[in-house]
């Protein structure tokens, strides 16, 4: 019996003198933790987006331990880096992170960061990073995955649609909340004040109401705006174009079929517009009573038209749907 008991007391020492290292570990972790967690809270007090560097980003969001995500953009803002489209993501950003930052619901789960190339090249070398703007999550247990890369090509940079990115990675529902834009209201009650002003001028006449080409025209631009993508813009916010940070080449149309940059449609709109206006030139040439060489003369510019500004309209599908085998005039 007495030996039993002596046989138990080793193992409770044993027991003891390795617990107590384990101990004392997992409090340095929780300790570390709990200065990180700190640190973040003060910076996110001051600052919605906390700007970090190299050392930063290493001891706050790649280094363990850590129980919470951060969003990082990764950008180029300085002037002399020319990156309008970083300066554009950057507003959505901010918008975001401050509806998170002065939301009731605001926690340390997720924290919101910014890495400028000219204040944290290292950190854009270890990432094998060469485009700006880029957003990751590093999520609070693992490395990122796939998913964690915001797709911005396809989905804008919108704080809205980078707040349902947040929600599926991170399961934290921000809730957008801009600051108020007057220049719609101002532009919408601008035309409406023009419209009235012209009414009560002509109010004697108001023949120019029940004037057909008139309808036809705006009902014209209304068609051409919404067939060129302009909807699609307003719900995606896509970039208005994208320069190369390499080379300095500003690609104005976007390669995949999935998505389109602000310029694109405005280009698409000025092809539609071509088209169109070559085709009421022909209709004009085939049933007006003017002068046989006029009409000879709007037939060929009406026919000019069609076939150039088609061309050109084919030639943008072909660059987004590769593999697309048809051409005309121009590949």
């Amino acid at each position: 019996m007495a030996a039993w008991r002596v046989l138990m007391l080793g193992v409770l020492v044993v027991l003891m003198a390795c617990e107590g290292p384990w101990t004392a570990g997992q409090k340095r972790k929780e300790m570390v933790l709990s200065e990180k967690v700190s640190q973040l809270m003060e910076w996110a007090s001051k600052r919605a987006v906390i700007r970090m560097n190299g050392d930063k980003f290493r001891r706050l969001v790649k280094a363990p331990p850590r129980n919470y995500s951060v969003v990082v953009m990764f950008t180029a803002l300085q002037p002399h880096r020319q990156c309008a489209v970083c300066k554009q993501a950057d507003e959505e950003y901010q918008i975001l992170a401050n509806s998170w930052r002065y939301s009731s619901a605001f926690t340390n789960k997720v924290f919101f960061a910014m890495v400028d190339f000219d204040e944290g090249s290292d950190v854009f070398q270890m990432l094998n990073m060469n485009s700006a703007p880029t957003f990751i999550n590093f999520p609070a247990k693992g490395k990122p995955k796939r998913g964690d890369t915001y797709e911005l090509q396809v989905r804008g940079f919108a704080a809205e649609q980078l707040a349902r990115w947040i929600a599926d990675r991170t399961d934290v529902n921000i809730r957008v909340i801009r600051p108020p834009n007057y220049a719609g209201p101002l532009m919408l009650g601008l035309l409406l004040a023009v419209i009235g002003g012209l009414v009560y001028l002509r109010r004697s006449n108001l023949d120019f109401l029940y004037n057909k080409t008139g309808w036809a025209f705006a009902a014209l631009c209304f068609v051409l705006a919404m067939t060129s993508g302009q909807m699609w813009n307003h719900i995606r916010g896509p970039p208005y174009a994208h320069k190369n940070p390499h080379t300095g080449q500003v690609n104005y149309i976007h390669g995949s079929s999935q998505a389109q940059f602000v310029a694109e449609t405005h280009i698409v709109l000025l092809f539609n517009g071509g088209v169109t206006l070559g085709m009421v030139l022909l209709h004009e040439a085939a049933t007006s009573d003017m002068e046989v060489g006029k009409r000879k003369i709007m037939c060929v510019a009406g026919v000019g038209l069609v076939v150039l500004f088609f061309s050109w309209l084919l030639s943008v599908f072909r660059s987004k749907y590769h593999g697309y085998p048809y051409s005309f005039l121009m590949s």
